[in-house]
């Protein structure tokens, strides 16, 4: 029965995908690079603020092998701003094993694909039905919330058993000539329709007839999943450090949070760094707080000045220019923007 319902709306699931699916970049030429390229960026992201990091990426970026041999640093900063930088660093990885393994092709199964740095289930699963034509599943947090409702299915999301039985219905019914527009369809009911939060627009929806969450009122019960743990919250220092039109940066340690990125020299608020003798603090900056996965930190900043010669080994300077073109700073420090631009343009600092 629960077969006969995931086949029966096929038609009209893919009859609305037709008429209302979003014209994106990667659509309109769905390489096995530019799906790669759009699905990892567009993990834990939204796709309005996909779209510009994407044609960046591709004018910087355009092949598999440039993306293999561009300098970390470039790398990171043409990913600046998008989070979770090891997917970028996964991105390079992966690539440079399709030129050393592949002669440069992008391989074409999914074995292939999965095993590839950084690519899951989901991700192969959407390169191999978009790009190949290939009838594999693709299950990401929108259609874990369609099948779901649809089936009226009370597993918890967060759990991978769950993920495999949704995976499996998909399997068993998915339309074998068209699979790409499938998957997308259904991750596109569940961007743009069915949406989180028993916030649904029933109404529009071209399946709602098939749907047990909505005929049985219960769309604000599913997905059911688990609640987070609270994340740890952290007071910390920034240290916003001016010499001569430029700001001070060090490169974060190879492993961990923001691993190898620039940041602006900080410290837990109770800890007195070592580099704090050799700073003279001139003004309270800006309060800001930034949010990752597992943690909070909430940061004070203090503007400071430091003499040129006295910058620790492995920090540089930097200068307005090369903030905006070289250095990746990640977001956390974004609401530093502003009082870092107003003072590398001052006189006394």
């Amino acid at each position: 029965m629960i077969n006969d319902t995931l086949t029966e709306l096929i038609h009209p699931l893919l009859s609305w995908y037709h008429d209302h699916c979003r014209t994106l970049p990667w659509r309109s030429d769905p390489t096995p690079y530019h799906v790669w390229v759009s699905e990892i960026m567009l993990q834990q992201t939204r796709v309005a603020a996909v779209l510009g990091y994407y044609a960046r990426f591709m004018e910087a970026l355009p092949d598999i092998a440039a993306l293999a041999e561009v300098e970390e640093d470039t790398l990171l900063k043409l990913w600046q701003g998008l989070g979770y930088y090891n997917r970028a660093r996964n991105l390079q990885k992966a690539a440079q094993v399709i030129m050393s393994d592949h002669n440069g092709i992008f391989p074409g199964t999914f074995e292939e694909i999965i095993a590839l740095p950084g690519i899951g289930d989901y991700t192969a699963g959407a390169i191999s039905s978009i790009a190949f034509g290939l009838a594999e599943p693709a299950v990401d947090g929108n259609v874990l919330r369609v099948l779901t409702r649809i089936l009226g299915d009370e597993g918890d999301i967060t759990r991978p058993d769950t993920k495999r039985r949704i995976r499996q219905r998909i399997a068993e019914t998915m339309p074998r000539n068209l699979p790409g527009a499938y998957n997308q369809a259904l991750m596109e009911l569940g961007a743009l329709i069915c949406l989180p939060n028993g916030q649904p627009n029933c109404d529009h929806c071209p399946v709602a007839a098939f749907c047990t969450a909505h005929l049985e009122g219960r769309t604000n019960e599913l997905p059911v999943k688990a609640a987070k743990a609270p994340r740890k919250a952290e007071q910390r220092t920034v240290y916003l450090i001016f010499c001569e039109g430029n700001v001070a940066l060090r490169r974060r340690p190879a492993r961990g949070l923001l691993a190898r990125l620039w940041e602006y020299p900080n410290a837990l608020a109770e800890e007195s760094p070592d580099f704090l003798p050799l700073l003279t603090v001139l003004e309270d900056g800006p309060d800001t707080k930034h949010i990752f996965t597992h943690r909070e930190w909430h940061m004070h900043a203090l503007v400071c000045s430091m003499a040129e010669d006295a910058l620790p080994e492995g920090w540089v300077w930097a200068d307005e220019q090369a903030l905006s073109d070289r250095y990746a700073v990640p977001g956390a420090f974004d609401g530093f923007r502003d009082v870092v631009k107003e003072a590398l343009n001052r006189d006394n600092l």
